[in-house]
């Protein structure tokens, strides 16, 4: 069991520890929390699109967009002269999810446990 954690990365000596940290770095964001969520539910989306959803400044959603993207976390795709912006796969969007989940749990409502023993 041990040699499967240390092979796969898991183990606390793991040379992706800092990487990891990096990760939580770049979501410890609201607004980039936020985006990872809209584009969760929508897909993809434009930056102005984004802004409306999260409610802040195309401006501000396209500097935050421009992390996700150095981070790997969004790709983008371009359509004429309006870039749409989509997860690159679902490993930001489950860390943001686990992170609302505990959230719940912190205040005391977690829901997703409610939904979970409903289909038991």
């Amino acid at each position: 069991m041990h040699v499967d954690k240390q092979i796969s990365g898991l183990g606390p000596d793991s040379e992706y520890v800092e990487l990891a940290v990096e990760v939580f770095a770049m979501l410890a964001d609201a607004t980039r929390v936020k985006i990872i969520l809209a584009l969760r539910n929508e897909g993809e989306a434009s930056v102005n699109h984004l802004a409306e959803m999260v409610d802040k400044s195309a401006a501000g959603v396209s500097q935050h967009l421009a992390k996700l993207r150095m981070a790997r976390m969004v790709s983008t795709r371009r359509d004429g002269t309006t870039v749409f912006y989509r997860l690159t796969d679902e490993h930001a969007s489950e860390l943001v999810m686990d992170a609302v989940k505990q959230a719940e749990h912190v205040l005391g409502h977690p829901s997703h446990h409610t939904a979970t023993e409903a289909l038991s």
